[in-house]
């Protein structure tokens, strides 16, 4: 690699301030042997560095995550991760790899057909940076005890049916632990976040306005606000807490009353919401991971995609029956590049989490990729909202009082 001294010290002069005050003796070894970054890994992750400061990469080096699951989202996931610098990795996954696998996983190849797939995986996972400790599990995580999470800083569980991701949700919430779930549908996907109460700083250039310390919206508030010198500018550095809801209750929650207020938004909103409740219900009764093409699943898929609908009080005409075809067409299918683009996302948002940093996502993005759109829907259940007020686009509103339904103002 070649001389550290130069890029570190190239380094410190950029960070000096960017990194919340850190100066070249911090970056050194000699500050702490056990939690701050080395000079050859600082040299190693310059540039990512020099987005999110030396404070965010040393959090991620300590970071233990698990990912449940390796197929091609998890294969995206892992691959952002593991190339970000973070400090364990353990992929959890009971099958086997089968022919069906080698259409969209990078990390596998024939010689691995009938061999773990976590197993398998490993080793191509290591050589994208053998900084990282790997760990495989081979058995199912349902046979894991609720204390197993604890071990961990944050958990991602992909392909898996609601029943499943609600149990493993329910044990992250008991270890306070933040879990995320994701999934891709041929050229449909969804990345759902419960971060249970997340704080984390957005940093702006300092404006004339005076930020209060109060709600934003029903999930979200400002409870603290510094300022910093950057390169001859002031910056604020704003401090927000969000709270989020388990899975289970996100999938049975309203749409944003922003959302329904009319009915042009109506209109907008993705009937891609419509069909993966529906997805999860015909997993839940039929007990099978996805409707075939027999006329009796079709009825029964589309008879649950329009009681869903029309519980969200959607326009009947939004959910086309061109839509429902694709959708039932893709499922069971792995797109690339839809892969990359949801396993990017999660990963940066794993990123921006660990880091405290940026918004993350609130709390469900559903990806539709023969539109190229990816909205995010607050999905809570009605409840008590913060105290104070919340600016909702048509002036300021206290948070106390909802609508005359009695429902809360739920804003994306």
């Amino acid at each position: 690699m070649g001389d550290l001294s130069q890029p570190l010290e190239d380094l410190a002069a950029f960070v000096g301030e960017s990194s919340n005050g850190l100066t070249l003796s911090e970056l050194t070894p000699e500050h702490s042997q056990s939690q701050t970054i080395s000079a050859d890994e600082i040299a190693l992750y310059d540039r990512q560095i020099r987005l999110w400061g030396v404070r965010a990469q040393e959090k991620l080096r300590n970071a233990n995550i698990l990912l449940i699951g390796m197929k091609a989202l998890a294969n995206e996931i892992a691959k952002n991760l593991v190339l970000a610098g973070i400090g364990s990795l353990t992929v959890v996954d009971d099958q086997l790899v089968t022919e069906d696998d080698l259409g969209a996983q990078f990390f596998i190849s024939e010689q691995h057909i009938g061999l773990n797939r976590a197993e398998a995986a490993l080793p191509q996972i290591q050589k994208l940076n053998p900084r990282v400790t790997l760990h495989a599990v081979t058995t199912s995580i349902l046979l894991q005890p609720p204390e197993y999470y604890s071990a961990f800083s944050l958990v991602i569980a992909t392909d898996l049916p609601l029943v499943s991701l609600s149990t493993i949700n329910a044990c992250c919430r008991l270890s306070s632990r933040p879990f995320y779930a994701a999934e891709t549908f041929g050229f449909y996907g969804y990345v759902f976040a419960d971060l249970i109460k997340h704080t984390f700083v957005i940093e702006r250039e300092k404006s004339n306005v005076l930020t209060q310390l109060k709600p934003e919206t029903t999930t979200r508030r400002i409870i603290a606000s510094t300022t910093k010198k950057e390169n001859g500018k002031l910056i604020e550095l704003v401090t927000k807490e969000e709270i989020y809801s388990q899975i289970v209750l996100a999938n049975s929650s309203p749409l944003p009353q922003f959302d329904l207020s009319s009915r042009r938004r109506k209109m907008n909103v993705t009937p891609l919401i419509s069909c993966l409740r529906a997805l999860w219900e015909y997993q839940s009764l039929v007990q099978t991971p996805y409707p075939t093409h027999s006329h009796a699943d079709i009825k029964l898929f589309t008879q649950l995609a329009t009681e869903k609908h029309k519980e969200l009080q959607l326009p009947t005409e939004t959910l086309r029956a061109e839509f429902l075809r694709a959708f039932l067409q893709n499922l069971g299918s792995e797109i690339s590049p839809v892969c990359a683009f949801l396993g990017g996302q999660l990963a940066q948002d794993v990123i921006n989490v660990v880091g405290g940093k940026e918004q993350p996502i609130q709390n469900m993005l559903l990806f539709d990729g023969e539109e190229s759109k990816g909205p995010v829907y607050a999905l809570h259940p009605i409840f008590a909202p913060l105290q104070g007020e919340v600016d909702t686009g048509n002036g300021t509103e206290f948070l106390g009082v909802g609508p005359a339904n009695g429902s809360t103002l739920m804003m994306i």
